[in-house]
């Protein structure tokens, strides 16, 4: 029986008197600094793009521009929900408004692991680049102690920032990755335009490329743009958020992809004839300074990389801060993450939650044996799952959500059936062939994790189905606001 508007109304009313997060406080250039930061675009071209190389080879460009394609397809579907909805459970609420409770709970559960792992992996990618350049001065012999103490000093600089102000942490956000872009772009470009001719042959012929090597390289390339989506977790406390939210996840991944292409075509073209090659470097981007005479450059973008990745660890804890608001004011955790600060107007509770147990899963790894960037890889494959799971609800859910309120095309089934195959290719590609150990485990550790989420929802439905009336209440209000 469909809930009356009045009681509708109620139930939601009394969900968000728990807490009011900020409204229309965010400008546009504000809320793509959410998105953009949770990418850490600047830290792709230091440490991912060599690591697509590795299987890629002289086709790592076409793998970006192939991930930044199949990116604006889901684009679009997340924006079929983003110009009707702003609400800061983002994907969760989307999926569930598509395609019911039930998914979008996964949905959500898949966000909330997703945002968690990824701000434990990048705290590994700020202390490596912090590293990287603390070797350059000749200091040695105390990585040990140094990594716990950035790691420390990273994760609680950023919960500060995430729990004081989210202008504060956009604009730190937004001008931490434009410094560090333009730095690399200088690099990049350079060898483009300096080393050998403009058109490197062998990239445009495709040499020692094969079909199995590009198809790891987009895998691995998907997984360089994972969080694009998070400025829809701002809801309300962006300006106008309709219009902004949706062009703000369109110009995302349309900007980080052509940095992440010129990036790439830049930096494989800059290694041919070096000794040691793009994959090998422990450094790519000085090292390409250096071959550009402009060796501080390379110093300066190590130290911006550093800083990316803490703008990456501060948009991980905003948004997925929001998320476990969002799942809390649902009876889906427990009810002290669903209050916002009273001066601060920010889920300061999620937040700190969030910030403990990302400290905790990076320091966990890096004290017991495994290197910065073995964390980054495993912390960060298991987000990506989360990413994906979530990405592939949404867009099948869209068809559905399009549906119900009346606006269904032939082709935007298309376009929703086009993205869900586009989005299985790095999903399958990361399981199958199965990798070594101890990637091999990571998509049971992830399961594992989403049927906690999962459990504890059948378990409320079960025994107590009047806690899930918020959700319901959410997404019927929603729908009736809806602009087709």
């Amino acid at each position: 029986m469909t809930t009356p508007v009045t009681e509708t109304t109620r139930i939601r009313e009394g969900a968000q008197a728990r807490g009011h997060l900020a409204r229309g406080r965010l400008s546009l250039p504000e809320v793509i600094a959410q998105s953009i930061g949770t990418v850490a675009p600047s830290g792709t071209p230091a440490l991912v793009i060599p690591v697509v190389f590795a299987v890629a080879g002289n086709a790592t460009w076409v793998a970006y521009l192939f991930a930044t394609i199949a990116l604006l397809f889901v684009s679009w579907n997340i924006n079929q929900f983003a110009r009707r909805t702003a609400n800061p459970g983002a994907l969760y609420v989307f999926a569930g408004q598509g395609l019911g409770g039930f998914w979008g709970v996964i949905a959500g559960w898949s966000l909330l692991i997703a945002y968690l792992f990824t701000a434990g992996a990048v705290i590994g990618g700020s202390v490596n680049s912090l590293l990287v350049l603390v070797h350059t001065f000749g200091i040695a012999g105390a990585d040990r102690l140094l990594t716990i103490v950035i790691s420390l000093a990273v994760i609680l600089g950023a919960w500060w920032i995430a729990y004081r102000d989210i202008v504060l942490s956009t604009r730190a956000i937004l001008a931490i990755e434009l410094a560090t872009v333009v730095l690399i772009l200088i690099v990049v470009i350079g060898s483009i335009l300096t080393v050998g001719p403009v058109v490197d042959p062998a990239q445009t012929h495709f040499d020692g490329v094969s079909a199995d090597t590009l198809r790891l390289g987009l895998v691995l390339a998907f997984f360089s743009f994972v969080g694009f989506e998070s400025a829809t977790t701002l809801g309300s406390e962006a300006k106008s958020p309709y219009q902004s939210i949706p062009r703000a996840v369109i110009i995302s991944v349309v900007s980080i992809g052509l940095l992440f292409v010129i990036s790439s075509y830049g930096l494989t073209k800059a290694f041919h004839g070096l000794p040691v090659s793009l994959d090998k470097a422990e450094a790519p981007l000085t090292t390409a300074a250096g071959q550009l005479g402009i060796s501080f450059v390379g110093s300066l973008i190590d130290l911006g990389v550093a800083l990316s990745f803490f703008a990456c660890t501060l948009g991980s804890l905003n948004a997925g801060g929001r998320v476990l608001f969002a799942l809390s004011r649902h009876g889906l955790f427990h009810k002290s993450a669903s209050s916002a600060h009273a001066v601060n107007a920010t889920p300061h509770v999620a937040v700190t939650i969030l910030a403990i147990i990302a400290a905790f899963l990076s320091l966990a790894l890096t004290q017991s044996g495994y290197g910065l960037l073995d964390t980054f890889g495993l912390l960060g494959t298991i987000a990506t799952y989360g990413f994906l799971f979530a990405y592939i609800l949404v867009a099948a859910g869209t068809m559905f959500f399009l549906k119900r309120i009346g606006v269904l095309k032939p082709w935007h089934v298309l376009v929703s059936v086009i993205t869900v195959l586009l989005l299985l290719i790095p999903l399958i590609g990361s399981i199958y062939p199965v990798p070594a150990w101890p990637f091999s485990i990571l998509p049971y550790i992830f399961l594992a994790l989403l049927a906690l989420g999962v459990a504890w929802f059948v378990f409320i439905k079960t025994t107590a189905p009047q806690e899930l009336a918020a959700l319901e209440a959410d997404l019927l209000a929603t729908d009736g606001e809806v602009q087709k």
